[in-house]
């Protein structure tokens, strides 16, 4: 423990450096940290699909070191300080979890979250809707399934995970209904509610979408650059070559997605 304490000291005591004699790092603001942040963010979620845990270190230490610097922002003007952040942090921490600091029983992981959200709605002056904490600008697959995590919490869910099936084929026709008659925006619609749906089924059987998906993205782009890769080798170019030729070089490329 003294070990972390004088490493995270470390860190405050740089960014205290930082702040008073880099030009850069005085001009910065919230609003001008905000898009880094977000990218800071995204690189962290990237080495965790990699699984490299030396790439997850450093891309934590960048985030870690964009939280001590809002916190110092907000210190010269006397809004908060680290030390407040830390607490916050602490104190909703030990409220949401009456089962660990209290004397509330639970049975399992779900009745946890579904306590966590009943805590939050309890809040002063916390969210008085149940989607209100929900960030507008998340991308539109993860606030899906953050949605139905959230109504799952107030116990607005399937009572049979079984049951979903039924709701992604009724969606599935309603698709095909709408290709047919033509109307480009019903189609859009209808692809949404589809989409919605599997990403409910998704959730239901334990899998994160957005992760699924985005190795199903990885796994694809690896596939196609050994097809162009190949093709550029023999001096082929892919507009040249039918899907069937192709597709006899899209499988070899299969035996390298372990």
């Amino acid at each position: 423990m003294d070990r972390k304490l004088k490493a995270f000291e470390r860190l405050l005591d740089i960014m205290d450096q930082l702040r008073e004699g880099c030009p850069w790092d005085r001009k910065q603001t919230f609003e001008s940290l905000r898009t880094l942040t977000i990218e800071e963010t995204y690189e962290l979620a990237d080495s965790i699909l990699k699984g490299n845990k030396q790439e997850i270190k450093k891309e934590l230490g960048d985030i870690l070191l964009h939280i001590v610097f809002y916190a110092k922002i907000g210190s010269e003007t006397n809004d908060f300080d680290i030390a407040d952040v830390c607490d916050s942090i602490s104190e909703k921490l030990i409220y949401r979890h009456p089962h660990i600091f209290s004397d509330t029983k639970v049975a399992d992981a779900k009745e946890v979250e579904e306590n966590w959200e009943q805590l939050k709605l309890k809040e002063k002056g916390g969210n008085k809707s149940v989607l209100q904490g929900v960030p507008q600008s998340l991308p539109a697959l993860v606030k899906a399934n953050r949605i139905q995590d959230k109504v799952r919490g107030v116990g607005f869910d399937w009572d049979e995970k079984e049951q979903v099936w039924e709701k992604v084929k009724e969606e599935m026709y309603e698709v095909e209904n709408e290709i047919r008659k033509g109307d480009q925006d019903k189609i859009e619609q209808e692809f949404g509610d589809l989409f919605f749906s599997l990403i409910n089924a998704a959730r239901l059987y334990g899998v994160n979408p957005e992760n699924a998906l985005e190795r199903t993205n990885q796994k694809f782009m690896k596939r196609f650059n050994y097809l162009e890769s190949k093709t550029l080798k023999q001096g082929i170019n892919l507009k040249d070559m039918n899907l069937e030729e192709m597709d006899i070089i899209w499988e070899e490329a299969k035996q390298f997605d372990k």
